[in-house]
């Protein structure tokens, strides 16, 4: 082969080098925009609402005691191996009262699995209204072979929630995180 045509295939080698890296980098920035949007298709739907611990304090904290809301507590795993429940079926609780439910959680796999949950509400308005302080939902969780844990939940319900709410459902369900400790 001669040096001309070496230097030819090697200047459409560096091109080919340059688009592709090029494609590369740019369906990696697509993919960290999707992100943003998601999350804002999410939050305006309603689903996999996720409060951040530090905007979850309502600006009124004052406790409306002449107003008693029904919270109805439900648990669910998603194909998870895992038994998931609340210890506690409802609560009566008074607008702008801070409180603390908790949940169970066991891994009955005989390998670790990895876990998300994600928060529903109906009506879906109360979502809005309901403010998490603690919440095991904001990260994911790893539980080994047989491993039970109480994971807590710590709320406010924001005291303009429209009258005509009595009672919220919050659902919680499990959803494995695939690749991490799934093992097959």
């Amino acid at each position: 082969m001669s040096t001309a045509a070496n230097e030819t295939l090697a200047r459409d080698n560096r091109r080919t080098l340059v688009r592709l890296a090029t494609v590369a980098v740019l369906m990696f920035g697509f993919g960290f925009a999707l992100v943003p949007f998601y999350r804002a298709i999410c939050e305006a739907l309603g689903i996999n609402y996720f409060v951040k611990p530090d905007a979850a304090a309502p600006a009124n904290t004052q406790v409306d005691l002449s107003r008693t809301l029904t919270i109805e507590l439900d648990a669910n795993a998603h194909h998870l191996p895992w038994r998931f429940r609340p210890l506690v079926n409802h609560v009566n609780v008074h607008p702008g009262e801070l409180v603390t439910v908790e949940y169970e959680v066991a891994n009955v796999r005989d390998r670790p699995v990895t876990g998300q949950a994600v928060p529903s509400f109906a009506p879906r308005a109360a979502g809005q209204h309901f403010k998490k302080l603690e919440c095991f939902c904001f990260t994911q969780q790893t539980l080994a072979p047989g491993e039970t844990r109480r994971m807590p939940v710590t709320f406010v319900v924001d005291p303009a929630l429209p009258a005509e709410i009595h009672s919220i459902a919050l659902s919680y369900t499990f959803f494995e995180v695939a690749g991490k400790g799934s093992g097959g």
